[in-house]
């Protein structure tokens, strides 16, 4: 089992946030328990060379199965992700504005979306996969993947704008960000910052900004399991217990400790969800 983040190349860090690779084998169970997948504060693209993964919505339970290349918009619900049994996913992390920046896609149009990206990138991003799968390390996939994306950057892309800089500030601050401050640094009104963050981040800088600060939970009580909810509140941003306890059912539709006590496949290896 692997569970791994490389950092991207300096000429691709106004792109790439980071490149997470996910790879289980399940030879010896019959059932794989599916992953539960919160709302987080991110853009990918996705490259799966082996079994692909089924993803239901749990909302409005729709399945989509089959992709061996998909870009994930900002989502807003838990998605449910069932795997095979030899499941090695690369995934590329954007820095904010990037996937808008690298497309043109307008964000908002990717919000809870798990997209088909071969009818973006055609070609070009099947013969990824194919490296991918035939690659002998994990650095070797970087290189291919990177590769790739240097040559969709050299094709054109849209332009940087400061925003995009401040926006890296909400996912580095330990609390949440005034509107009105990141406007400014953004050189902008509040009303040209709302508009601008929802075309290239999807979803207005508020709900970004809450969904960073429930990640940063998440993530910490996983990696710290022996903690409690309260310090974990405090830790994270939140005024206490309860104000956690209301934005965890608001994402997953849960309490914190009904959510954590879902079954996952990396769970089965040992292994908890802090990547």
């Amino acid at each position: 089992m692997v569970l791994s983040e490389f950092t991207p190349s300096l000429n691709l860090t106004e792109f790439v946030r980071v490149y997470r690779v996910v790879h289980f084998v399940f030879n010896d169970i019959t059932k794989i328990p599916f992953k539960p997948y919160p709302p987080r504060p991110e853009h990918c693209l996705s490259f799966y060379p082996r079994d692909t993964e089924t993803v239901e919505y749990v909302n409005n339970g729709a399945k989509i199965k089959n992709l061996n290349t998909v870009l994930i918009g900002q989502q807003s619900e838990v998605t449910n992700r069932f795997v095979g049994k030899d499941f090695l996913v690369f995934q590329v992390v954007f820095s904010p504005s990037g996937l808008y920046r690298l497309t043109g896609i307008p964000s908002q149009q990717l919000n809870n979306c798990y997209f088909d990206a071969e009818t973006i990138f055609a070609k070009e991003i099947k013969e990824v996969n194919d490296k991918l799968n035939d690659a002998t390390n994990f650095k070797a996939m970087v290189v291919v993947v990177e590769s790739f994306l240097l040559k969709q950057i050299n094709k054109g892309v849209k332009e940087f704008h400061r925003l995009d800089y401040v926006n890296n500030l909400i996912l580095k601050a330990d609390k949440i960000l005034n509107v009105e401050w990141l406007a400014k640094e953004s050189c902008l009104s509040l009303r040209q910052y709302e508009r601008k963050f929802i075309e290239r981040m999807g979803v207005s800088p508020r709900y970004f900004s809450k969904v960073v600060r429930f990640e940063k939970a998440f993530r910490m009580k996983n990696k710290f399991p022996h903690l409690d909810w309260l310090t974990i509140a405090i830790n994270c941003g939140y005024y206490d217990y309860q104000h956690l306890s209301k934005e965890y059912q608001k994402f997953t539709q849960k309490l914190p400790t009904e959510f954590h006590d879902l079954e996952s496949p990396e769970g089965l290896l040992g292994e908890y969800d802090t990547y």
